[in-house]
C-alpha cells in the first residue's frame, strides 16, 4: 500500500494549532514533529503526516490546504508538500495518560479507570494530537500557576479556552468561569470538556472575546463567521487566564487592565521567549505588577496583579 506523505515547516507557536486543527479531521491520525528540513529560513520544526493514497486523496489534501491556510498566511506555517511513499514512520503515541502537572492535578483520557488520591485533582480530556501528548508546555505551565493562585469563588475569565482544559482547572480549584473562545471549533472542544468533567454550574461557555479582542478577527488571521460576543471590560473579574499568541496580549493589556478588579490576577502564557520582552512592557505600562514565572524550555507563563 501507498501513502501520500504531507509536510510543511513551522514556526514555534504554530505546531500546538497544526496538530490541534489535524486532530478534527478524520483520515489522518499520523503525525510526526521534529527538527526544521529547511535550514535556510526561519522554521523551528517541519510537521509531517499521512493520508491513504486512494481516490479520495486530492480532495482530502485540498481540505488540509483549506484548514491549515490561515496558518501560512499570517506566516506561521510554509506551504504544504505532498509526496507518495511506500512506507511511513512509525504512529505517535498520543495517548500518554496520565499526565501529572503541578503538585495536585492528574489528566486522564476519557474512559482511564484510575483512583484519585487524597489531594489530587483528576481532569479527563479527549486524546489530542497537540505535541505529541496533548498537553503544549504553555497549558502545563499556565495550570502550574493557577494551582497556586486560584482559591474557591474567584469570578474568573478564561480567554482563548481552546480545549477547556484551564477553565476545568480553575473549577475544580472552586472557581467560577466564564470561558470564551472566538473559534466556534474551541467553543464546541470546551462544552465537550466541560460536560466529561462534570463541572457546568461553574462552567459557562460562550463563542466571543474581551474588549477589543472581537473587532481582531480569527486567531489564526482567517474569518469569523457568525457574530461574536464582546464581554465589555469592567471590572468584575478577580482571575484571567489568557494562553494565548504573544501579540494578542500586548494588544489586549489595556482591556485586561479594566476587566479586572483591583488586586485582580493575570495569568499569561502561549508564547516563548521572543515575546516575553513586549508582553511584560505592555502590562507593566499598565501598571501590572509581576508576581510570579514559570518556564519550561523556551515557553513562559507569567502571572500579574492588577495594582
Amino acid at each position: 500500500m501507498s501513502w501520500v506523505e504531507l509536510y510543511l515547516n513551522g514556526k514555534t507557536e504554530a505546531v500546538d494549532w497544526v496538530c490541534t486543527l489535524l486532530a478534527a479531521t478524520t483520515y489522518t491520525n499520523d503525525i510526526h514533529i521534529d527538527e526544521s528540513r529547511n535550514t535556510k529560513d526561519d522554521w523551528t520544526f517541519t510537521i509531517c503526516f499521512y493520508l491513504a493514497n486512494d481516490i479520495y486523496a486530492s480532495k482530502r489534501i485540498q481540505e488540509i490546504n483549506n484548514l491549515l491556510s490561515p496558518l501560512q498566511r499570517t506566516g506561521l506555517t510554509s506551504e504544504i508538500q505532498a509526496y507518495v511513499v511506500t512506507e511511513k514512520k512509525d504512529n505517535v503515541d498520543i495517548s500518554n495518560f496520565p499526565v501529572r502537572i503541578g503538585k495536585r492535578f492528574v489528566i486522564l483520557s476519557p474512559e482511564a479507570v484510575y483512583q484519585s488520591q487524597a489531594e489530587e485533582i483528576s481532569l479527563r480530556l479527549k486524546t489530542s494530537l497537540a505535541f505529541g501528548s496533548g498537553l503544549h508546555p504553555a497549558t502545563i505551565l499556565a495550570m502550574r500557576l493557577l494551582e497556586k493562585y486560584v482559591t474557591p469563588k474567584m469570578n474568573s475569565l478564561d480567554l482563548g479556552s481552546g480545549s477547556g482544559i484551564l477553565s476545568i482547572a480553575i473549577a475544580k480549584l472552586g472557581g467560577q468561569v466564564l470561558a470564551l473562545d472566538s473559534d466556534s471549533i474551541a467553543v464546541e472542544s470546551t462544552q465537550d470538556a466541560v460536560e466529561r468533567n462534570a463541572v457546568a454550574q461553574q462552567v459557562k461557555v460562550m463563542r466571543g472575546s474581551l474588549g477589543k479582542g472581537s473587532e481582531m478577527g480569527h486567531w489564526m488571521g482567517g474569518d469569523i463567521l457568525g457574530d461574536i460576543t464582546t464581554i465589555v471590560p469592567n471590572g468584575s473579574f478577580d482571575l484571567i487566564a489568557a494562553n494565548i499568541f504573544g501579540r494578542v496580549h500586548t494588544t489586549l493589556a489595556p482591556e485586561y487592565r479594566q476587566a479586572l478588579r483591583s488586586g485582580g490576577m493575570l495569568v499569561t502564557s502561549g508564547f516563548n521567549h521572543e515575546y516575553e520582552e513586549s508582553v511584560m512592557t505592555a502590562l507593566q505600562q499598565e501598571g501590572f505588577e509581576l508576581v510570579e514565572e514559570e518556564r519550561l524550555g523556551e515557553w513562559i507563563a507569567l502571572i500579574f496583579r492588577n495594582r
